[in-house]
Parts: C-alpha cells; sequence; structure tokens
C-alpha cells in the first residue's frame, strides 16, 4: 500500500502536463502593434500598392498628351481618388477577413487582424471613401471617371466576397483591375482609346497576373495551407497555358500597334515606334524568366529588383516617348 501511493500521486501530476501536451494550442489575438490607429490605417491601404496606379497616365502618355498642365492636374486627381478606392476595398476586406486573418502566421500582423484598427473604423472609414471618391470624380472630373470607379468598386468587393473562389473569373477580375486603371486616364482627358492599346494592356495584365499565381502554385506545390485556396484547384500547366498565351497576344498587339502608321508616314530621325517592338519582346522574355522559375511575385517588385529588367524598360520608355513625339 506505501508503495503504490506515490505511483498514484505521481500519475495525478502527470495528468495535466500530458493533458497540456495533446490540446492543440489554439489561435489567440495578438497583442495591438505599437503604433497609431492613423498609422494602422495608411498600413492597411498598402501604400506599397499605389505604384500600380501610376497605369493611370498610360493612354495620356501614348496619345502624347501628358505634359500639359491641364492633364498633370487631372491624372494627379485621377490618382488619389483611385488610390482611394483601392484603399476602401483593402479596409474593407481586411474588416471582413480579421478573424480568418488573425490563425495566419503572416497576415495575423495586419491592423485590423491585430487589433491596432477595430474592425468597426475599418468598415466605416472604407465605405466613406468608398462614396467618396466617385463622387468627387463626379464633381471635379467627369461623370465617365465616377462611373469607372464605381464599377471598379462594385467588381472588387465582389471578388473579396465571392469572385476569388471561381476558377478564371479570379484572373479576369483582377487583370480588369489593371485594365481599368490604363483606361480612367484617358476618360480623364476625353482621349479616345486605341484597341491596340487596349489589347496590348489587357493581355499584358493577365500575363503578370497569370505568372503571379503560376509562381504561387509552384511555391506552395505540396504544402498545405495555401495563400488562396483557389491555388488548389488551378494546375500548374493550366496557369502556365495561360501566361504563356497572354504573353502572346500582348505582343502580337503590341507590334500590330507599332506597325500601323495609320496613313501618316513618321518624319523622325528613326522608326522609333517599330523600334520599340524590340525593347517590349525582349521586356516580356525577361519577364518570362521569372514567371518560368515560379518567381514572379509582385509585378513592380519584379521590375524593380531586376537590373536588366528596369533597363529594358527604361530603354522602352525612352523610345516610346521618342516615337510620340516625333523626334
Amino acid at each position: 500500500m506505501t508503495e503504490t501511493a506515490p505511483m498514484a500521486t505521481s500519475a495525478r501530476t502527470r495528468e495535466p502536463a500530458l493533458l497540456e501536451q495533446r490540446t492543440p494550442p489554439r489561435h489567440t489575438i495578438p497583442p495591438p502593434p505599437r503604433g497609431t490607429l492613423l498609422g494602422g490605417l495608411l498600413r492597411t491601404a498598402r501604400p506599397k500598392q499605389w505604384v500600380k496606379n501610376v497605369l493611370v497616365v498610360a493612354a495620356p502618355a501614348a496619345a502624347g498628351q501628358l505634359f500639359s498642365r491641364h492633364a498633370l492636374t487631372q491624372l494627379a486627381l485621377v490618382f488619389a481618388l483611385f488610390t482611394a478606392c483601392a484603399a476602401a476595398v483593402y479596409l474593407i476586406n481586411d474588416a471582413r477577413d480579421a478573424e480568418a486573418d488573425r490563425a495566419h502566421p503572416t497576415k495575423r500582423r495586419r491592423p485590423v487582424a491585430a487589433g491596432q484598427v477595430p474592425v468597426p473604423v475599418a468598415y466605416a472609414v472604407g465605405g466613406a471613401l468608398g462614396v467618396l471618391a466617385p463622387a468627387t470624380a463626379a464633381w471635379l472630373v467627369s461623370p465617365a471617371v465616377a462611373a469607372l470607379l464605381t464599377a471598379y468598386l462594385a467588381m472588387q468587393l465582389a471578388y473579396c466576397v465571392s469572385l476569388k473562389h471561381v476558377l478564371v473569373v479570379d484572373l479576369v477580375v483582377v487583370t480588369t483591375g489593371f485594365l481599368m486603371r490604363a483606361v480612367v486616364g484617358g476618360l480623364a482627358l476625353g482621349i479616345p482609346l486605341s484597341r491596340w492599346f487596349l489589347i496590348t494592356t489587357g493581355f499584358g495584365a493577365l500575363f503578370m497576373v497569370s505568372a503571379k499565381r503560376y509562381s504561387e502554385a509552384v511555391q506552395m506545390a505540396g504544402k498545405a495551407g495555401a495563400t488562396r485556396a483557389l491555388l488548389t484547384e488551378y494546375t500548374t500547366g493550366y496557369l502556365r497555358f495561360v501566361w504563356q498565351l497572354a504573353a502572346g497576344v500582348a505582343v502580337l498587339g503590341y507590334c500590330l500597334w507599332a506597325l500601323e502608321e495609320g496613313g501618316v508616314p513618321h518624319t523622325s530621325v528613326l522608326p522609333w515606334r517599330q523600334l520599340s517592338m524590340v525593347a517590349f519582346v525582349l521586356a516580356v522574355l525577361r519577364y518570362a524568366v521569372f514567371a518560368d522559375r515560379g518567381t514572379a511575385g509582385e509585378p513592380e517588385d519584379v521590375v524593380l529588383h531586376d537590373r536588366a529588367l528596369a533597363l529594358i524598360a527604361l530603354v522602352w520608355i525612352a523610345m516610346y516617348g521618342l516615337a510620340v513625339a516625333n523626334w
């Protein structure tokens, strides 16, 4: 009897420890990071993504109507309004996904998930930006720009709620967001949009979007907990087919634009329009290297972190500018 008592006591002391080991850890809300509410709202607006909105100058630059006081003022305003719309979508998306983000190893640090920005505040600020941006566009720019911003908001919110779970449609929605950025500058200045401009921009955007999805699928192959649930539905072979097809159509559209003189022969020193095809094709081929490796992440990161691609882009911009200026 005296020998069994210590054994029973030892078993009782081990039971809580064993129970603690067997019980899976609970996801707790991370402590709020240090910082102000305004700083948290700014971080939620994703300042790093604002560089995408530079696409608003694409149509005016292609038409040679970029360097006038009126154009620069309107484009700066459109850039700010598009940034406000994108921020509204990010705020509402993070508020809606706050609970799920808290269980994610990286997303749990987002200001809304971490508690730095309360969920009601994120909804309120996002809703206010979503209403004020199109209203300001209708007042200071044009009703067409206001309509496009409203359509962008509706499409992106639908994407956050359900469309991001629909095969192929998710690629189309993200691509259309890039295309809208490129179109809005032309609408703001009343510039007719060339069919070749729309084809090249649209399929160029699809090329980068599908290349990014392909890279994510390659990196997450064989791993549980993919950052995008829909990646498990796509195959890497299909995504490779999409970005290769999109790259081919974008190159074809650009070459057709470059070879189309519109009945007016160039009077510049060299045929810069035609020569710019070389730089454009080289840029696509260089970007495809990263897509093929599965390392094509955010487009702006790929361009800014690869010196060769950045240099090719600068050469293309120079040739494009000389063609527009007819030098």
